[in-house]
């Protein structure tokens, strides 16, 4: 069978111009003599739609984008198109939606299957809008029997997950010992750092096991907080390569399933690098789906607000980045000079705004409130005056300010609501400082782009005289390996100093962490690129009391 593996990035609640997309994809395979195109999980309405689920009048249009679908399939008898959609149940009970896989030709709706899985962990929430399958079946289709499953169905896999299975039920083992001779995966898998890896494991290892060869399309695209990273392949039954579509861009790639793989296994990307392209790709795709086009970046000087410049000018054109330098009576030489020497490098415009003036006025209007001497408060509203100039930018001139906070920062509560937090998407919440370091060297990996003084300078907020981040903070490397397995890995304060870290180094990071998440429910949304993530999938209260 002459399959396409279609990795499209659509549009989250853009129906219509969605299944365009489709039928045009359709209409170039059929030309070709494809048998078979296939979609992604919930192509349709993009993934995820969260409680634009639960609207009725977005399902009617679901419904009826489906049936204009099949009579438009009319025109490429022959061709297959296999694509992921919501479809209402037929029970009176539960969610009263299917996450489902829809299988048209010729003017007709051959078969629908179900998902059978539905996650609830980390950042997936769909037993809140879908019910299960009730049971799995292959579809026959042109001399193949089709084991189609949907993304979280494979990832059950014992011998994956050694004690840590989550379902009763495997559907990929049911569709085998049902006769399937083609296993295809639609999958809607958010990326972060070494998932290739894991995902090209899993599926080969049901290739080799029940020895037929099987399809995986991811989708592909950035939304919201999730970066979607393709990464789509077709495997022969001895879990070989045959075909594969690549990451963090559109392909479509076609294929006989009954073609021996040439390549022993998809080649793992390099960690760094996969972060880096991961973020332009989020970033890129938040601006563009958000209907911006400009961004604007406040420059200190040091490297996050650096890193962020340096990928907002690689995503979007440096001629669609604005940087802002605002120096105050604490800011070093480098802060300006290093700001400057970035913007030529990249070739983006930068403007300098000077905020002594301004805290002089600020601070000389609320004295009576806050008495000297000056203190946190007053370092704060330097942070805040900086948000205010970046937000009145965005208000004039329709930018969107690209907030510069890094996960470790975020993590403890080393940032200033309503001032460095300001913004519409924060790019580097979910990178550890030691990780925007690497990033760094990354993005100069061809020559200097970000100054090297930038680079080796000690991290500093510069809200006070000769002020460093390490006057507060545990050193960076100590930092970024707590919080990894406190937030990642969710170990407690004495498993974490088992491993050799100062006690009461770990303590001050957890007790940290903890009292800070009202500031991180009111930060912009950060792109997701480790395992646990602030935001949708880590959802801490606010107002507890608690120790771990």
């Amino acid at each position: 069978m002459q399959i396409t593996i279609a990795q499209l990035n659509p549009i989250v609640g853009d129906i219509k111009g969605n299944a365009q997309r489709l039928i045009k994809e359709a209409r170039r395979c059929h030309a070709q003599g494809c048998d078979l195109v296939i979609f992604s999980e919930l192509y349709l309405v993009g993934y995820p739609p969260r409680d634009l689920l639960e609207r009725r009048w977005f399902i009617d249009d679901v419904e009826a984008a489906i049936a204009e679908l099949v009579r438009a399939s009319a025109e490429f008898p022959g061709t297959g198109i296999l694509f992921g959609a919501p479809t209402r149940t037929s029970r009176r009970i539960g969610a009263g939606l299917h996450n489902s896989a829809v299988l048209i030709e010729g003017g007709k709706l051959i078969a629908m299957r179900h998902k059978s899985l539905l996650p609830t962990y980390d950042v997936f929430d769909e037993l809140r809008y879908f019910d299960p399958a009730e049971g799995v079946s292959p579809v026959e289709f042109k001399g193949a029997t089709l084991g189609i499953s949907i993304c979280e169905d494979a990832w059950n896999d014992p011998a994956l997950w050694p004690g840590q299975r989550l379902y009763m039920c495997e559907p990929i083992s049911e569709l085998a010992a049902r006769g399937a001779t083609v296993m295809l995966n639609l999958s809607a898998s958010p990326f972060y750092a070494g998932k290739d890896r894991v995902r090209y494991d899993l599926i080969a290892s049901h290739a080799k096991k029940h020895r037929v060869p099987f399809a995986y399309v991811n989708q592909v695209g950035g939304n919201d907080e999730l970066i979607l990273d393709g990464g789509s392949f077709l495997l022969d039954a001895q879990g070989r390569v045959v075909a594969e579509c690549g990451h963090f861009a559109e392909a479509t790639v076609s294929a006989d399933t009954a073609a021996p793989g040439g390549q022993a296994a998809c080649e793992p990307l390099e960690e760094i690098a996969a972060v880096h392209d991961a973020l332009l790709l989020g970033l890129r795709d938040y601006l563009r789906k958000c209907g911006f086009t400009k961004a604007v970046v406040g420059l200190s000087g040091g490297i996050d607000s650096a890193v962020t410049c340096a990928l907002a000018a690689r995503a979007l054109g440096a001629e669609n980045v604005l940087g802002v330098t605002m120096p105050s009576m604490y800011s070093s030489e480098g802060s300006v000079s290093d700001s400057q020497a970035l913007a030529r490098n990249l070739g983006i415009r930068i403007e300098e705004v000077a905020i002594a003036g301004i805290y002089d006025a600020y601070v000389d209007a609320i004295r009576p409130l806050i008495p000297p001497p000056p203190g946190v408060t007053e370092e704060n509203i330097q942070a805040r005056i900086r948000g205010n100039i970046l937000m009145a930018i965005s208000n004039e001139h329709g930018h969107l300010v690209l907030s510069t906070g890094n996960k470790s920062e975020l993590a403890v509560g080393y940032c200033t609501l309503y001032g460095d937090m300001s913004g519409g998407l924060a790019v580097l919440a979910d990178v550890p400082k030691m990780m925007v370091y690497a990033l760094a060297e990354y993005i100069n990996r061809d020559g200097e782009i970000i100054p090297r003084a930038t680079i080796e300078k000690a991290p500093s907020a510069e809200l006070r005289p000769d002020q460093t981040d390490q006057d507060t903070l545990p050193p960076y490397p100590v930092l970024d390996a707590i919080l990894e397995l406190y937030v990642e890995e969710g170990l407690s304060s004495s498993e974490i100093a088992e491993r050799g870290f100062d006690a009461q180094t770990v303590a001050w990071v957890v007790r940290a962490v903890n009292r800070n998440e009202y500031k991180r429910r009111q930060a912009a949304p950060g792109l997701k690129v480790t395992t646990k993530a602030f935001g949708t999938g880590r959802r801490m209260p606010i107002a507890a009391r608690y120790e771990a």
